[in-house]
């Protein structure tokens, strides 16, 4: 990875170093995670083939979900004070600040596994026990696919029809309306909620 100049964040250079994230990481990380769950899922409850499936589709339009909810809610959430300015900037607005920095495009893996383990027993309160793991394990493939579509919009030229349409949708909600276009991996939600279309947010 070429050498980029990044925005410093922390005083404390262990802590700085936490925020730049190579983007093997999270594939490296949460693989074998996803691997496990399928695998108990399998060895515990004999799910078929269908239920695989079911599994799938449903864990991948939740986190289409999540990622809408997150992006529009928590990282565009409106600041009040200087901790929630402090939480907003380091969660989000550092990307719009510098969104093409190579080592800021994926999760750090000590927040993203916070928050998977915080949404793992959120999710288990509604669903089925039988399904939960297998749900889950499909969830975080759908986590993955958002992390390597963001990095591709701001590193990849993406020749295909479906990878040039992501990109430009996502460098509009940067570079246009930024209170828009809160979907990166899919358009769907911004679609049913009418966000396609929005202003730029104050101070960008």
């Amino acid at each position: 990875m070429k050498q980029y100049q990044s925005i410093r964040i922390f005083k404390n250079p262990v802590l700085e170093a936490t925020t730049h994230v190579h983007p093997i990481v999270p594939l490296l990380l949460w693989t074998p995670v996803i691997g496990y769950w399928l695998y108990m899922s399998h060895v515990n409850f004999s799910l078929s083939a269908f239920e695989f499936v079911l599994s799938f589709v449903v864990g991948m339009v939740i986190w289409t979900l999540t990622e809408y909810i997150l992006h529009r809610f928590v990282f565009h959430m409106p600041t009040i004070g200087p901790l929630t300015e402090r939480f907003v900037f380091l969660f989000h607005g550092l990307h719009h600040d510098d969104p093409n920095d190579p080592t800021r495009l994926v999760m750090p893996p000590v927040p993203a596994i916070l928050i998977v383990a915080l949404l793992y027993y959120f999710f288990g309160m509604f669903t089925p026990v039988k399904y939960h793991q297998s749900f889950m394990a499909f969830f975080i493939v759908g986590y993955l696919c958002y992390d390597y579509i963001h990095y591709a919009t701001h590193h990849f030229k993406m020749n295909g029809k479906v990878g040039r349409y992501l990109k430009k949708w996502h460098l509009q909600h940067h570079f246009r309306h930024e209170k828009a276009k809160y979907g990166v991996s899919s358009p769907l939600w911004d679609y049913i909620f009418r966000t396609v279309t929005g202003e730029k947010e104050a101070g960008h």
